[in-house]
C-alpha cells in the first residue's frame, strides 16, 4: 500500500500463539538467554512466577503486521517507540494491531499506533511507529 492509498483510521492485525519453541529459537537467534525466558526454575523466582517471552519477540509481531499488511511489503521502518505493559507468556495468543493515525504525503511518512494484546484483551505492548510506505 502506498502513502496515497492509506487513510487515517486504516488498521491491520496479526495473531499468533507464542510457543516454547518460539521463545527458544528467539533466544538462540538474538543471544538473549536471560533465565526469565529459558529457565523455569529461575523464572519461578521472579515477579512473573514463570517464564515469559522476550519483549522484543512480542514487538516483532508488530513489525510483521507493518511489513506484511499495513502498509505491507516494501515498507521501511523509520522508528518505533515501545512501552511494555504486561508480560507475554508461553501459550498466550497475542494480536498485534497497527492503526494509521497520521499521514505526511510530502515526506512519504505515516505514523501508526501499535499495540500487542493477549487473548484476554490485556495490552502487553503499546507504542507508535513511523514508517515509509513503498512508492
Amino acid at each position: 500500500m502506498t502513502i496515497n492509498e492509506m487513510k487515517v483510521g486504516d488498521s491491520a492485525s496479526f495473531t499468533k500463539t507464542v510457543t516454547e519453541t518460539d521463545v527458544y529459537l528467539f533466544a538462540g537467534i538474538s543471544g538473549d538467554l536471560n533465565p526469565a525466558h529459558i529457565n523455569e526454575v529461575a523464572a519461578s523466582k521472579t515477579m512473573f512466577k514463570s517464564r515469559i517471552a522476550h519483549g522484543i519477540l512480542g514487538a516483532s509481531f508488530i513489525s510483521a503486521t507493518i511489513g506484511m499488511q499495513l502498509p505491507g511489503p516494501g515498507t521501511i521502518y523509520v522508528s518505533q517507540d515501545l512501552k511494555f505493559t504486561a508480560p507475554v507468556r508461553i501459550g498466550d495468543t497475542v494480536t498485534a494491531t497497527v492503526t494509521v493515525t497520521e499521514i505526511n504525503t510530502e515526506k512519504n511518512r505515516a505514523i501508526l499506533e501499535t499495540t500487542l494484546t493477549n487473548q484476554e484483551g490485556t495490552v502487553a505492548i503499546k507504542g507508535q511507529a513511523t514508517v515509509m510506505p513503498p512508492k
